[in-house]
């Protein structure tokens, strides 16, 4: 296989950020020696997240085995995961903001037409359904754990108990009309053909487009980690490859 040099868009931040919490999880561990270096197997991680390449060549790039670059980037991902704040911690950001954004996209993953449960009807799709809250500038403040693409919007955001969540702390939503129903603080837009409603339903919805539009912003944010755009790992994976990226783009924003 032929190696050649290569770059990551991404802040020598990030590199340091993991390269400390690998070395403080290396040390509990009592690990003694390691093919890769802290620093070498923090950058292996970010190579993988950042540009999604497949281990084979990630491992020929390193000078390291198949299965060792699995090894060193599920634990760097796993050290990552454990660090992502939690609800709580999204809801105490999301307190001192005026407003949040919430939204869903689908991560897509290579299965077959057997795995109804992952199929989106919205999208024709197989995947995984992402939701997302992000601040009134667009920006990512929390992702939650993946489900099956196949789970609307609204029931998401109640598995995840984020609507009793933010209407407790008196946060309020703006969301699209996949939410419908969601009510507490939640703000949706009338539903309807555009010619059914009213003049001032019609200049509320187009108020309400305006504002939650920004929240792409934080969809896009999210799927620059090109390993997030075809997604070949086991479904039970997702969740913690969510987890380490939200991780670190909130450490690289910060």
């Amino acid at each position: 296989m032929l190696v050649y040099p290569s770059g990551l868009d991404l802040s020598s931040s990030a590199l340091r950020f993991l390269t400390a919490r690998l070395r403080e999880h290396r040390r509990a561990l009592g690990t003694r020696w390691r093919r890769l270096s802290v620093g070498r197997q923090a950058l292996l991680a970010l190579a993988y997240l950042r540009n999604g390449h497949p281990y084979a060549q990630l491992a020929a790039g390193f000078h390291v085995g198949i299965t060792t670059a699995y090894r060193y980037i599920a634990e760097a991902i796993e050290v990552l995961a454990a660090l992502a704040p939690t609800l709580a911690d999204a809801v105490r950001v999301a307190s001192i903001k005026a407003f949040v954004l919430v939204d869903g996209t689908l991560l897509p993953i290579d299965r077959i037409a057997a795995d109804r449960p992952f199929c989106s009807g919205k999208h024709k799709r197989h995947g995984m359904n992402v939701q997302i809250i992000a601040d009134p500038l667009g920006r990512l403040v929390w992702a939650w754990p993946a489900l099956p693409g196949a789970v609307h919007d609204v029931r998401a955001a109640r598995e995840h108990r984020i609507i009793d969540a933010l209407a407790k702390a008196g946060v309020a939503c703006w969301a699209d009309k996949g939410y419908q129903g969601a009510r507490g603080t939640f703000r949706v837009p009338y539903r309807g053909r555009w010619e059914t409603l009213s003049i001032g339903q019609q200049a509320v919805n187009l108020s309400h487009a305006k504002v939650r539009a920004l929240v792409e912003q934080a969809v896009a944010t999210l799927k620059s980690w090109r390993i997030l755009r075809k997604l070949r790992c086991s479904t039970t994976r997702i969740t913690s490859l969510v987890q380490a990226v939200l991780c670190l783009q909130l450490t690289s924003s910060g």
